[in-house]
């Protein structure tokens, strides 16, 4: 019984461990997802530049 017992709990053990990976991960995700919105955000709220038209630029020293 002791043998029996013994593998059943370390099934048990290995089982915990692999739902708190799954966990762990999951939140992981979840975050990195929320971090991905938020910077995608912030970059919307910069101001938006054109590029300069051709031509306005001279470099007179060269």
């Amino acid at each position: 019984m002791s043998m029996t017992s013994s593998i059943a709990g370390a099934s048990m053990s290995m089982a915990s461990a692999e739902l708190m990976q799954q966990y762990s991960l999951s939140v992981t995700k979840k975050v990195m997802d929320t971090q991905e919105v938020m910077a995608q955000n912030m970059l919307e709220m910069l101001p938006q530049q054109t590029a300069p038209a051709k031509g306005i630029y001279i470099d007179t020293y060269a």
